[in-house]
């Protein structure tokens, strides 16, 4: 898609462990390549300014609101969706009471697997402390922490990850 003045731009990137080449605006959002050039609607939108989590991807490995990230900057870069997570490996913290919802999940996921994938992260934090760029208004958040607890602790009893 060209930008008012007909300018469009190439960017290729490794999506979900894919390479990808879009044409997009030089000004598009990620969260709007996700969602509607390549239909990966698990990212949502929920207040457009890097506040709620609900739009988190993992780009190089680290969480990123992908409301605020341009598609230009993921020229060349990594970047993980929900959509490359196994359901089935959610099983644990699903069975906590960790979503009721769902606006929410798609970020608590992202921002949870990287906790998963970084265990030395919950040496000096707290999971609660680590979570803290994913708002939810519907669980109090004790939910999303025992469905997290028990997930990381099933990944360590069974050695695999997600």
């Amino acid at each position: 898609m060209a930008c008012e003045d007909g300018r469009a731009m190439e960017v290729r990137l490794t999506l979900n462990g894919k390479p990808v080449r879009v044409e997009v605006d030089p000004r598009e959002r990620l969260l709007d390549t996700l969602r509607y050039r390549l239909g990966l609607t698990g990212s949502k939108e929920g207040c457009g300014e890097g506040e709620c989590g609900a739009c988190t991807v993992l780009m190089d490995g680290v969480p990123a609101n992908s409301c605020l990230v341009l598609t230009a900057q993921c020229r060349g870069r990594s970047v993980r969706t929900i959509e490359s997570v196994d359901a089935k490996a959610l099983g644990p913290m699903l069975a906590s009471g960790a979503t009721q919802c769902g606006a929410c999940t798609p970020g608590v996921v992202m921002t949870a697997l990287w906790v998963k994938e970084n265990p030395g992260l919950r040496d000096s934090h707290t999971l609660r402390e680590l979570m803290a760029g994913n708002l939810c208004r519907c669980t109090g958040y004790d939910g999303i922490i025992d469905g997290l607890h028990a997930w990381v602790e099933s990944d360590a009893r069974s050695g695999g990850a997600a």
